[in-house]
């Protein structure tokens, strides 16, 4: 009973990892390239070698009942890396990417 509530605890753990690997990528890929030097950080090419990695050891990582939990002593580099892009560059860049047009902040009107 316990060993199996233990299973789906790293599982749920694995998954938190891989879902948050796999937001820090997506919300990457939407940044232009110019935010990530206008903001002062590395290249938008080294976030996503670092970030594309961090998914890619995520994935592998989720263990048996959903995957083969390969790598799962890496996932929490992975956790890592994706936090770092989440809490230090994502902020850092995000005056530089805003998005303008319709729909955008530009156009809510308002006062």
């Amino acid at each position: 009973m316990i060993a199996s509530v233990q299973i789906y605890m790293f599982l749920a753990f694995y998954l938190v990892i891989f879902g948050l690997t796999v937001w820090a990528l997506i919300d990457l890929l939407s940044r232009p390239a110019r935010a990530f030097v206008d903001g002062g950080k590395r290249t938008k090419q080294f976030w996503g070698l670092i970030v594309g990695a961090a998914a890619a050891v995520a994935f592998m990582a989720i263990p048996y009942p959903l995957g083969m939990g390969f790598l799962s002593f890496l996932a929490l580099a992975s956790a890592v890396a994706a936090i770092v892009y989440l809490v230090d560059v994502r902020p850092a860049i995000a005056p530089y990417s805003r998005r303008r047009g319709p729909g955008g902040p530009s156009s809510r009107g308002g006062w």
